[in-house]
């Protein structure tokens, strides 16, 4: 698809295709029902397509772009509940694939609460962590204008080793390479692998999305995370994104960097946002939005998901986010 995006106007351009392959973690998400529910008191549960590598592909389907999946999912009742609901969203799963050897989808049991949040995540012997090279070598690069990942899919030998083999193969091809961190401690072996695999990864990315302690996680200190991802853009990636919570975000590109903030909205929870936002931002950038404008729809976004049941249902549609936007005075 081209030369290499070296800036925001090249992964702009690439990123007009509007097609995405998104690689990582699909499963089942149980919402202990009605909202404000303990899990331990519930007697009805909500299920809903879960997992970030699949919230991000719902959500960038919602907002018009064309999004596939490359993970693998358990050959049982929970992965065919899995297939059918990306097939609900129109998401591509002509690299999904199935495995059985015991192996299971991650399920997730969680509430929808905005204090201490209850959120059980079964993940022993995924399913995802088998995707292997193999699988990469299906996939023709060029049929896609972007490649995101997740850093939930480099916590495991094989699919680190899957995921670097997607990165060097989209990159050969010309598409933009996208990172989300999504660094979550409990997957991985040791501080120092996660740290050393995620920095190998995002140097390897056009796009590095993360919070303050995921960008902490690269530069080997909370303290060190924004001048983490201003080396990145200075050695090696296009765009960097330091989200900083309710204080909003840097964005960091050649051009300088851009502080924006976040919306206010009546939070029923605090999980998805991040997946919103990475959703939101690329659409955006997709759409000719300028990088602080897509940063700003990004925020909307995730201010969007957390005021809903869900994650992947609770991704606003491009004319709900419009609407959003309309109705919301720009956060300081």
């Amino acid at each position: 698809m081209g030369i290499r995006p070296v800036n925001v106007d090249d992964v702009t351009l690439a990123l007009q295709a509007n097609s995405f392959l998104v690689l990582g973690r699909a499963g089942m998400d149980l919402y202990a029902d009605p909202p404000g529910t303990r899990v331990e008191k519930a007697r009805r549960f909500e299920a809903h397509l879960g997992g970030s590598a699949a919230n991000i592909a719902a959500a960038l389907s919602r907002q018009g772009g064309r999004a596939a999946l490359l993970t693998r999912v358990s050959d049982d009742a929970v992965g065919r509940f899995v297939l059918a609901e990306l097939d609900r969203y129109a998401i591509g799963r002509a690299h999904v694939g199935t495995i059985g050897q015991g192996l299971r989808t991650s399920l997730a049991v969680v509430e929808t609460r905005t204090e201490n949040c209850q959120s059980v995540i079964y993940r022993n012997g995924a399913a995802d962590f088998a995707l292997d090279a193999g699988d990469v070598a299906a996939v023709d690069f060029r049929d896609f204008g972007a490649l995101v990942i997740t850093g939930t899919a480099l916590a495991d030998e094989s699919s680190r080793r899957a995921t670097m083999a997607a990165l060097s193969g989209a990159r050969a091809a010309g598409a933009v390479t996208v990172m989300d961190v999504d660094y979550r401690p409990y997957s991985w072996a040791s501080t120092a692998t996660a740290q050393a695999a995620c920095l190998a990864a995002a140097r390897a990315c056009d796009v590095v999305i993360g919070n303050d302690e995921e960008f902490g996680l690269l530069a080997g200190s909370a303290a060190g995370g924004l001048d983490a991802a201003r080396q990145l853009v200075a050695d090696a990636c296009a765009i960097a994104v330091y989200k900083m919570g309710e204080k909003g975000a840097v964005t960091i590109s050649a051009e300088g960097e851009v502080t924006t903030g976040i919306y206010r909205t009546q939070a029923l929870k605090p999980t998805g946002a991040g997946d919103a936002f990475m959703a939101g931002l690329l659409a955006a950038l997709a759409g000719g939005h300028p990088l602080r404008e897509a940063t700003l729809r990004g925020s909307a976004a995730a201010a969007i998901v957390v005021s809903r049941v869900g994650c992947a249902p609770a991704s606003p549609t491009t004319a709900e986010l419009d609407a959003f936007l309309r109705a919301q005075p720009e956060p300081e």
